[in-house]
């Protein structure tokens, strides 16, 4: 097995990557069967979006502060864990994003998109669902758009609901909202079309995230979920998502 190995900037993980690249050799990301991740969550996200193309399975191991979707850091039989764990395939979703100056940019997510006021005064959002309006007019600091697998993150944070991972639903989260005080959100269905477009954008400017990746002065935002890019997150069997899902749930 041939495995590419990253880290971080902290110290543990930049030592495990030294033992890990000695013990187990290094390898091409295009010569690779695995890439596997010395870090934490964040850095697991980002390994998503800098390596999606190459189709690769990514596996884990915590040595950073998150570990949600690492497993825990091992040194010995590597290639012997990643060969027995669990496949966690998912589609991730699709940002289409367009600023103030025109210019429309796209990009993935794993956990979540959300918008997110620039300055002291509320953002104000129209929302539509598959091409027609559902809420007019939203006054609010921000709004999230979340994966089943980032439902737990952001989402679950803000007041939003944790969605099973075998389901293919998304979550639209307020944050903070003002008018209408009454809507607390949505659960939308994995088909659907959602575009946010920022009102008064101008006096309220609006940042949109995806997982890291932000653009400022957003004018408009549409967001689906890519059935054309299959992601596959790796797991040891005795530390499966589902477990963690329900772990959190009922957390005290």
């Amino acid at each position: 097995m041939k495995v590419h190995f990253v880290c971080s900037s902290n110290a543990k993980s930049k030592s495990a990557y030294r033992y890990m690249v000695k013990t187990y050799g290094q390898n091409d990301v295009e010569q690779s069967d695995c890439i596997v991740v010395l870090s934490g969550d964040g850095m697991v996200l980002r390994s998503f979006h800098e390596y999606y193309q190459y189709g690769l399975p990514i596996y884990g191991m915590n040595r950073g502060e998150l570990g949600f979707l690492t497993n825990r850091y091992v040194k010995h039989s590597l290639f012997e864990r990643i060969h027995n764990a669990t496949a966690l395939n998912f589609h991730p979703l699709r940002a289409e994003v367009q600023t103030s100056d025109s210019e429309i940019s796209e990009t993935i997510a794993i956990n979540e998109v959300y918008l997110l006021r620039e300055t002291h005064q509320s953002s104000k959002l129209k929302i539509k669902i598959n091409g027609e309006v559902r809420l007019k007019e939203l006054v609010c600091d921000g709004l999230i758009t979340a994966s089943p697998l980032g439902s737990t993150a952001y989402n679950y944070s803000a007041g939003g609901p944790i969605i099973p991972l075998d389901s293919s639903l998304l979550a639209m989260t307020p944050i903070s909202s003002f008018r209408p005080r009454c809507w607390r959100g949505a659960l939308l269905s994995g088909d659907t079309a959602i575009e946010v477009e920022v009102l008064d954008s101008h006096r309220r400017p609006v940042c949109v995230v995806a997982d890291y990746v932000e653009f400022r002065k957003a004018e408009k935002v549409k967001i689906s979920r890519d059935i054309n890019k299959n992601l596959t997150l790796l797991l040891d069997s005795d530390n499966t998502l589902q477990d963690k899902v329900i772990e959190e749930q009922f957390a005290t």
